[in-house]
């Protein structure tokens, strides 16, 4: 009797395992289109932002046809990528998504980019990934992408967007290096007061100072949304094995200053995801 009451609980365990790895192939195969209203005193005229972070070598369809369909369906003004659409890797680094990516969101509209932690580990490490970066360099410069590395583009009279690249030290896992108002004004300058300010930073670790610096919206990605999402307690883990984040998604607002923070749209190195679908961010920018 106790040898079928075992035989039965890991029966019921492999099940539910195979449940589980199930659902997580599904949700990483189906995207989800999520919106989000800002208004604001600086925005002059209504505008649609599309965010899309962390696809890492991802395709939903061939060539990304599925994603690139919802983005075009949306009608954006412009779109702005948060960084690692590509895996670097020893083995595994390559920009063909990423450049298939690219040339159909430019048929669509004006493109800003923003450096990950995986752009800045093929420029910083450029003896190991050989001339990637710099490929992935002329494929922006090509496909006409304004490349936010540590720079900000005007986007209108009413909207400037600027792209912070984090140094490796804010990356570190555990103990990351703590930012202040120094580092921001030296990678960027000041924020533009008297337009809408876009920061797109990487890392959503730094909320604080990229209020303090000025940033109306802050977009960030990096974690995943937490891998596994759990219900009533987020995400579970961050890349930098930090559990339990209260930032590794969604809209946070501190001080009038408001960031969201993309689940992102694929994986790497743990190539899991439950409750957890890959996501898509529409932003309504609306006069106030």
């Amino acid at each position: 009797m106790r040898g079928k009451k075992i035989v039965l609980s890991l029966a019921v365990l492999g099940g539910l395992g195979g449940a589980g790895l199930w659902r997580s192939w599904y949700e990483r195969g189906h995207f989800v289109t999520e919106e989000v209203r800002i208004p604001s005193k600086k925005i002059k005229e209504p505008k649609t932002l599309v965010f899309l972070t962390d696809l890492h070598d991802k395709e939903f369809g061939r060539g990304n046809i599925e994603l690139l369909s919802a983005i075009g369906a949306l009608e954006p003004d412009m779109a702005l990528i948060g960084g690692d659409t590509m895996i670097a890797k020893p083995g595994k680094a390559a920009l063909d998504v990423t450049e298939r990516l690219l040339d159909g969101l430019t048929k669509i509209c004006p493109v800003f980019y923003g450096n990950g932690n995986h752009e800045q580990r093929l420029k910083r490490e450029r003896g190991l990934y050989g001339g990637l970066y710099d490929q992935f360099c002329l494929l922006l410069e090509q496909y006409g992408v304004r490349y936010l590395n540590d720079a900000s583009a005007d986007a209108g009279e009413d909207l400037c967007i600027s792209g912070l690249n984090l140094d490796n030290g804010y990356y570190r896992n555990l103990s990351p290096d703590r930012m202040d108002q120094e580092y921001m004004k030296c990678h960027l300058g000041m924020a533009d007061s008297g337009r809408f300010q876009i920061l797109m930073a990487h890392s959503p670790m730094f909320f604080d100072a990229y209020a303090q610096w000025g940033a109306d919206l802050t977009l960030a990605g990096h974690f995943h949304g937490g891998t596994i999402r759990i219900p009533g307690l987020g995400g579970l883990m961050t890349p930098q094995y930090q559990f339990f984040l209260p930032y590794c998604a969604g809209d946070f607002e501190k001080n009038e200053h408001r960031m969201i923070v993309g689940r992102g749209l694929g994986t790497h190195s743990v190539n899991i995801r439950l409750g957890n679908r890959p996501q898509l961010i529409a932003v309504r920018l609306l006069p106030e």
